[in-house]
């Protein structure tokens, strides 16, 4: 099995993945621009893995999309883009939140029953976090809903269970004061294998359901005050 997987949720990351390994990959660290990227990005990623340009006749089983949560215009550029490789290839397209991945890379390294925070950036000097466990080796569950907000919420979060911090970067500054006596959990760049892995899983159960590629924003203004609840 091919997969191309496509993340905007911060920079823009594309890798493909064959048989859980990554053989081609590709990255933009810049948060902005994502629209303009992607394609140069697929198009560097297909020819690091020795495939052809036209990802149509690239021998693609699977397009793979981080849904976020993440600001409106580099998330949708990603998904809109996920879907149209994967209409031009004839292929599913399948969606995985990208605190999912971040949760299940982290707890590969920890023992399976470890709690977990996994969180990201949301600007505004606030962070999008989710609450996780394992569910199996391959994927996590998500306990309660996704998040929004500023660091003083999940410091209240993490005082009613505890768990460790986990995300693709170090904690920005405008929550590091906040989070300073947080005990922290691995810190490691989003992998695209672990989406993989987290589709795989979720397929074998018949939850296609969980794949959606509905974008997950999560801003106030965007779903009129309410976080999303996930199975």
């Amino acid at each position: 099995m091919t997969e191309l997987c496509i993340d905007t949720s911060g920079a823009t990351a594309v890798s493909i993945v064959r048989d859980g390994q990554v053989i081609g990959a590709s990255r933009n660290e810049s948060g902005r621009h994502h629209a303009e990227s992607i394609t140069p990005c697929v198009l560097e990623a297909l020819e690091d893995a020795g495939l052809p340009a036209d990802a149509s006749h690239a021998g693609l089983d699977a397009v793979c999309v981080g849904t976020g949560p993440a600001p409106f215009t580099g998330l949708r550029a990603g998904l809109v883009s996920a879907r149209v490789f994967a209409k031009a290839a004839g292929i599913p397209v399948y969606g995985v939140c990208s605190l999912d991945a971040i949760a299940r890379r982290a707890l590969d390294h920890l023992s399976p029953d470890t709690h977990v925070y996994a969180f990201t950036d949301a600007r505004r000097k606030e962070l999008y976090w989710g609450h996780f466990v394992a569910e199996g080796p391959d994927d996590v569950r998500l306990i309660g809903q996704l998040e929004v907000g500023f660091a003083r919420a999940l410091g209240g979060a993490l005082r009613e269970q505890t768990g460790l911090l986990v995300s693709d970067a170090p904690v920005p500054s405008h929550s590091g004061e906040v989070l300073a006596g947080a005990e922290m959990g691995p810190m490691l760049p989003l992998d695209p294998a672990v989406m993989v892995r987290i589709v795989r899983a979720r397929l074998a159960r018949g939850e296609e359901e969980r794949l959606g590629t509905e974008p997950l924003y999560l801003r106030r203004p965007d779903i009129h005050g309410q976080a999303p609840e996930r199975m």
